[in-house]
């Protein structure tokens, strides 16, 4: 969105305007707004309609061999069309990798660094990065593939993420993104109304929900939602209460959305880690939760491994 406030890129440029030759099974009529909206209809290398066991290895090549964008074009091909472009919602891991891509060769700049410059910078978040999981420094956490056992899931996805996930972020900087965005610091308002604006009912008999461009949305209020199943945050206890974001509430409850699912505020045990507060008050549409000073532990695929905590989803990252 940022490159499309630069001219770089529009909303109805199409995907082969950008990929070339590369990836020929995209529909020639696929735009940024569809693969934006999970809109597309593409093929998808991860795709979320697919129930498989968590300990399943479904990447056809060696984790390790997905090291940068460019790489995942071995991954992303081959898959034939789900649904002609723009006929429903279908949650594509696919898709946001597409978009790295794109992003990437528009700009002349590798997706890691436009995300740094674009994104972490503007909002002042000093610990997130796309990590390799091979090189992992001592405060990441590690994703698990079951409750009640210690095998992790670093075979299981790309070495390093890319537009659909594998962000290593905290607490504090989660925080300081959403806060950001709604500043218009990261992108202006007026593009900002145009992402939250929605584009797809996404029924569900517990969970229904909104989607916009690349964001959640309340299936019938104002809100913003983050929605996370594989990915979470222990808290320390903490006196501090903020919201947020300044101008918009946020929801956090699970969501099995793929590998693309935000941070939420998940529980650990073990003193002194603790659920989050029931106690925070609720004011109108605003939802206000207790929060550390600063996240000791930088999160990864799953929750803090000092919490003890293993997480029972399938094998996925947060974006």
């Amino acid at each position: 969105m940022s490159l499309i406030e630069e001219g770089k890129l529009t909303l109805t440029a199409t995907a082969r305007s950008v990929l070339g030759e590369d990836l020929p099974l995209i529909d020639d009529s696929v735009t940024v707004e569809q693969l934006l909206a999970h809109r597309s209809g593409i093929g998808d290398f991860l795709d979320e309609e697919i129930e498989r066991d968590p300990i399943d290895y479904v990447l056809p090549i060696s984790a390790h061999q997905l090291g940068s964008t460019e790489e995942y074009l071995r991954v992303l091909g081959g898959f034939e069309t789900k649904f002609p472009p723009d006929e429903r919602f279908s949650y594509s891991n696919g898709g946001y990798v597409v978009l790295a891509l794109i992003a990437e060769r528009a700009s002349g700049t590798p997706f890691y660094e436009l995300l740094r410059q674009r994104v972490c910078e503007a909002a002042g978040m000093v610990d997130t990065a796309f990590l390799r999981s091979d090189e992992l420094p001592g405060r990441a956490a590690l994703g698990y593939l079951a409750e009640d056992g210690p095998r992790t899931n670093v075979f299981h996805l790309p070495v390093r993420g890319s537009g659909d996930g594998g962000i290593y972020t905290t607490a504090s900087d989660v925080s300081a993104l959403w806060a950001a965005l709604f500043a218009g610091r990261i992108v202006s308002k007026d593009l900002l109304a145009e992402m939250v604006r929605p584009r797809s009912e996404v029924p569900s008999p517990t969970q229904p929900a909104r989607y916009g461009l690349g964001i959640w949305l309340h299936p019938s209020r104002d809100l913003v939602e983050l929605h996370g199943s594989d990915a979470g945050v222990s808290f320390r206890p903490s006196t501090t209460r903020t919201s947020a974001s300044p101008t918009r509430s946020f929801r956090t409850r699970p969501r099995a959305r793929g590998r693309s699912s935000c941070i939420s505020t998940s529980s650990s045990r073990g003193d002194p880690w603790r659920r989050r507060d029931p106690s925070v008050p609720v004011s109108g549409t605003r939802r206000t939760r207790s929060a550390p000073d600063h996240c000791p532990v930088t999160t990864g695929t799953s929750h803090c491994p000092r919490a003890l905590r293993r997480s029972g989803h399938r094998p996925r990252r947060p974006a």
